[in-house]
């Protein structure tokens, strides 16, 4: 039986009904044509989140025009001619076919948050204020005259998604773009009529919001994604937003989708694994007391925090974005009882934001099927194999999991007594609990699908041999680098590994990370938010510079916010029984004390057995 019942109440938004309060949250896949028309690839990735069960799919950005604002290398879609009407007909049929409700998400642009190098018009704003990728660049202020012309835009975009089948638009207000721009003083610097006080700075916003409610009529809903937040000096205040909320509801919205956050604070609109579940859902406890349209609430949410929310009335729809990339299925499997079938996301940011940001099309890490639902369809194999996977990480479990599914016999081999491989160290912070569901996920995979699970069984080439495999997949993780610095092999030094699997093996309060990777930075918090002192010592010029953008500026304002000492640009000489010597780029010696020094100079491949094998 489901635990979630809140979730499947029946609900509506304006007259659109609803089969669930499911949202998949609105966010950019990078797979529209060059022109703007939506794809194949848009097909299968959204209809595979309709067969999930989500009660709504809302679409990532999509541009209204490109008249004042171009950025061809984001590959967005558009909505600015007739011409883009056939694709979206194409993909809200297909959605519908599979009973699901889909919206299209409408942007004016991103104004001075616009991409600087590979943007084909000038950078706009509503105000003449510096560019956000590049202060040295003043925006350009857009013309009355052009405010016009978006307003047009936006009632124009929004009738065609309706001829395109939509069952509903959402309007990007959020993230610091160009919407939020006009509606915030701290960047709206106009002194006409659409700049000053709060009634001039929502003049556009009013003007856009009723032009689309007359294009579209009375019962086409429309919802608004709103910054509550920003996070940043000066920026939008609570009691402001819930002003702005009530102002659109009168405009003619139908629902608040509450959100924070702008460039400047990239981690509340992408948030990471360091801030915790639901960690955005005061935005919509807010803007509910203010309004009486339904409030979508999202931002790391988990099932079982989300129907708490539900359960207070703190919102109306919970919205799940990273978390049904990972997992399309989501929806079913919460109405089916079968929590522990989830596929977690565990909110690294790698290939969904991480690739948008690098304007590649969007995957994920855990899900490598998304973007790709149709090339890797998994079919049953004509003739069936006896397979042996190496190594019980979270590569030799994914690979044991799809080849049981494709129909081989499959045994995996596992050397300790655990599953998961490094995930268990990984996983082991507070902060990164998700890397334990995955490992959860995938023991409860091995269990359903019927692998053979041999643990405590190291593979040398004779046990090969006498398994005797049509196929092996080595899936043996990786070793520890260890390069020939003097004293490393000392008792207080420890492995980045090994502090997390017995933290018995730390000695004192005063610790030195050598190693400023992801391991080494995660490592380093996880000890300063225990009580101890900490010092991370880094060769490159700056610390956790492998990690995503987003994930890094989080990161790197926790370790701050927590005491930790960062020491980036110096090469380490000597491990010592009372400390680290480093020296700086210039060559100077310094000594950091330590109880214990935590190893994290990076992984290399185990490929001990990979010749033999070939």
């Amino acid at each position: 039986m489901s635990n979630f019942k809140k979730y499947f109440e029946p609900c509506k938004i304006g007259k659109m009904e609803l089969p669930n309060r499911i949202i998949m949250a609105p966010m950019g896949t990078g797979y529209s044509e060059p022109d703007g028309r939506f794809t194949k690839r848009h097909i299968d990735y959204f209809t595979k989140r309709a067969r999930g069960g989500a009660g709504l799919i809302i679409t990532g950005l999509t541009k209204i025009e490109k008249d004042l604002e171009y950025c061809p290398r984001m590959k967005l879609p558009f909505a600015d001619s007739d011409v883009m009407i056939a694709s979206m007909h194409d993909l809200t049929t297909a959605v519908h076919d599979y009973g699901g409700k889909i919206a299209l998400q409408l942007t004016a642009g991103l104004g001075r948050q616009a991409d600087v190098i590979g943007a084909a018009t000038p950078i706009i704003s509503a105000s003449e204020i510096p560019a956000f990728g590049d202060p040295s660049i003043t925006c350009r202020s857009i013309t009355a005259e052009e405010v016009k012309h978006l307003v047009e835009s936006f009632a124009n975009a929004a009738e065609r998604a309706k001829m395109g089948g939509f069952d509903m638009v959402e309007i990007h207000g959020h993230t610091g773009f160009l919407v939020d721009q006009f509606m915030s003083d701290v960047w709206n610097k106009r002194t006409d009529e659409y700049g000053g006080d709060l009634d001039n700075r929502m003049r556009f916003t009013i003007e856009f919001v009723k032009a689309v409610r007359e294009k579209v009529g009375p019962d086409f809903p429309i919802s608004f994604r709103l910054a509550v937040e920003h996070g940043i000096p000066g920026g939008r205040s609570i009691e402001e937003s819930k002003e702005i909320a009530r102002r659109i509801e009168a405009a003619g919205a139908d629902a608040i989708h509450a959100d924070a956050g702008c460039y400047e604070t990239l981690d509340l609109i992408f948030p990471t694994s360091y801030m915790g579940d639901a960690c955005l859902a005061w935005a919509a406890k807010e803007i509910k007391k203010a309004v009486n349209i339904p409030v979508i609430a999202v931002g790391n949410m988990t099932p079982e925090a989300g129907e708490k929310i539900l359960e207070a009335g703190e919102a109306d729809f919970i919205a799940f974005g990273r978390q049904l990339i990972a997992d399309p299925d989501l929806p079913v499997k919460m109405n089916k009882g079968k929590a522990e079938e989830i596929r977690p996301c565990i909110r690294c940011n790698e290939m969904c934001i991480g690739n948008a940001f690098s304007h590649l099309p969007i995957s994920c890490s855990v899900n490598t099927v998304t973007g790709r639902e149709s090339y890797y369809e998994l079919k049953k194999a004509e003739t069936p194999k006896k397979v042996l996977v190496i190594g019980g990480g979270p590569a030799g479990m994914e690979a044991a999991r799809v080849a049981r599914l494709k129909g081989h016999k499959v045994t995996l081999m596992e050397k300790t007594g655990i599953l998961g491989g490094q995930l268990n160290a990984a996983g082991a912070p507070e902060f990164k609990k998700e890397l334990r569901g995955l490992i959860s996920w995938f023991d409860t995979q091995m269990g359903k699908t019927g692998v053979e699970v041999l643990l405590n069984e190291e593979v040398t080439i004779e046990k090969v041999k006498e398994t005797n495999p049509d196929a092996v997949v080595l899936a043996a993780g990786a070793v520890p680098v260890m390069p020939d610095i003097p004293g490393i092999d000392g008792e207080n030094v420890i492995g980045v590994i090994d502090c997390h699997i017995n933290s018995d093996s730390i000695k004192g309060d005063n610790i030195v990370i050598a190693g400023g990777g992801l391991s080494g930075c995660d490592t380093a918090l996880d000890m300063a938010e225990s009580g101890k002192q900490v010092t991370i010592i880094e060769m490159l010029p700056e610390l956790a510079l492998e990690m995503n953008v987003v994930s890094r500026v989080s990161l790197l304002g926790k370790l701050a916010a927590a005491g930790v000492n960062m020491v980036p640009g110096h090469m380490i000489k000597e491990f010592r029984a009372d400390g680290v010597l480093a020296a700086d780029g210039e060559g100077n010696d310094q000594v950091f004390p330590a109880d214990s020094v935590i190893m994290a100079m990076g992984m290399e491949s185990d490929n001990a057995l990979a010749d033999k094998l070939k």
